[in-house]
């Protein structure tokens, strides 16, 4: 298998067009938004390298979820435009998964945090 430069280009180009699409989002901002916050705490606290690795992992499952409950709404609204019990159904429960992660990683980040608020305050 030879590997295809410009095929590997014009699949990053699409990949950096669907983050476009996604900004256009607001949850997703709003994300990215909590993401430069926990990024700007993790440098004044000076987290360990295994805080930043979760807090990676974290912030890209969060992200991630959210893109696939994005592509999810939109495939369904285009399948079916009108209201269904049963899309609704569907998109209820690509949201709980984005809501699971996001629970996750508040915990995540308490626990990562919260000593350091502490310490600073007591």
């Amino acid at each position: 298998m030879v590997f295809d430069s410009k095929k590997f280009i014009q699949n990053l180009i699409i990949a950096f067009s669907g983050i476009k699409i996604a900004l256009k989002e607001q949850t997703f901002r709003i994300f990215l938004i909590l993401i430069i916050l926990a990024l700007i705490l993790s440098l004044i606290f000076k987290i360990s390298f295994f805080e930043k690795l979760i807090l990676i992992l974290v912030i890209c499952l969060v992200l991630a979820l959210e893109l696939i409950n994005s592509q999810v709404e939109k495939i369904l609204d285009f399948l079916q435009p009108n209201h269904d019990s049963r899309v609704k159904k569907i998109k209820d429960l690509s949201a709980a998964a984005v809501l699971i992660s996001c629970l996750g990683a508040g915990a995540i980040g308490i626990l990562i945090f919260l000593p350091h608020f502490i310490r600073i305050l007591f």
